[in-house]
């Protein structure tokens, strides 16, 4: 068996992106319904991101040149238009990712529906146009997913887990670029602390928290693969883990053979490749029903 090995553009070493994950204070409000409007710290603490760290983020963007994807739920797309406004300008991407944060897998087949194609709506309404990405909230997809992304024309899905480098989801109905994520490069279990939601991580400190992306970048660019990075703004958004955030940015951006680029041009990309046989592709289904034990 080989190894599939992409060539990326323009001789560049390996792909990059770093990717946020806008969920503002929908977490709060999707796991305590009855209350969450009066639970006033994961309030300020979601809303830290779109009013505080964005506009540290899109700066930092702004000044190395960079065009990246940002992943928002439709509420939040709703609630903060200012933000939105200012990543569109930005000439950044906005993929799908859910509604209020809502886990796609706990719904039915038409509540999933309803909630998904609520999104479009808000997308289409605040933004102008539908998105081609999609993310699932909590990375949580079922086949049902990817078929509501294939009926509307998406153009990838980053949710799965199953490479290193992007990849081709096929299905008897159409076929998606995955681009794949994985808990590595997330930043919750080094920062969240989130009892409200169940999630008690011990908070990592800056240098300790953001060590293991810089290794997880390093071996993808030895290696010319794919690093993603899946962040949220009200986490590495902060102060002193952007600052950390910023100067290694400095530092790759001075090498010139990484290319950063938004989703979507990755998977328009990836998908231009998949003649080549560098691009490898999964089956979908992976099953047609449970698994018997015996």
């Amino acid at each position: 068996m080989t190894i599939p090995k992409i060539e990326w553009p323009n001789g560049a070493k390996c792909a990059a992106a770093i990717t946020f994950d806008m969920d503002a204070d929908s977490l709060i409000h999707v796991a305590r319904p009855s209350d969450g409007h009066d639970r006033l710290y994961p309030i300020s603490m979601g809303q830290y991101g779109p009013k505080v760290a964005l506009p540290r983020i899109l700066e930092t963007y702004r000044k190395f040149g960079l065009k990246q994807s940002f992943f928002v739920p439709g509420w939040c797309l709703e609630q903060y238009p200012e933000t939105i406004e200012a990543i569109l300008n930005g000439g950044h991407e906005i993929g799908h990712h859910g509604y209020i944060h809502e886990d796609p897998t706990a719904h039915g087949a038409a509540e999933q529906r309803y909630w998904f194609e609520r999104t479009l709506e808000s997308h289409l309404r605040v933004t102008g146009k539908k998105p081609i990405g999609y993310r699932a909230p909590v990375y949580n997809v079922n086949q049902a997913v990817i078929d509501l992304l294939i009926e509307h024309e998406f153009q990838y899905d980053s949710s799965l887990m199953g490479d290193d480098l992007p990849y081709i989801l096929d299905t008897p109905d159409g076929s998606l670029v995955e681009l794949p994520v994985h808990w590595g490069t997330d930043d919750w279990p080094a920062f969240a602390h989130y009892d409200e939601i169940g999630y008690m991580m011990p908070v990592r400190g800056p240098s300790a928290g953001l060590a293991p992306f810089w290794e997880e970048f390093e071996a993808q660019y030895e290696t010319g693969g794919f690093w993603i990075g899946i962040w949220h703004p009200f986490l590495t958004g902060r102060t002193a883990r952007w600052r950390q955030v910023e100067a290694w940015l400095e530092g790759i951006m001075e090498r010139d053979d990484v290319w950063f680029a938004p989703l979507h041009e990755i998977s328009a990309y990836i998908r231009s490749q998949t003649e080549t046989g560098s691009v490898r592709v999964d089956q979908l289904p992976y099953y047609n029903g449970p698994v018997a034990l015996r």
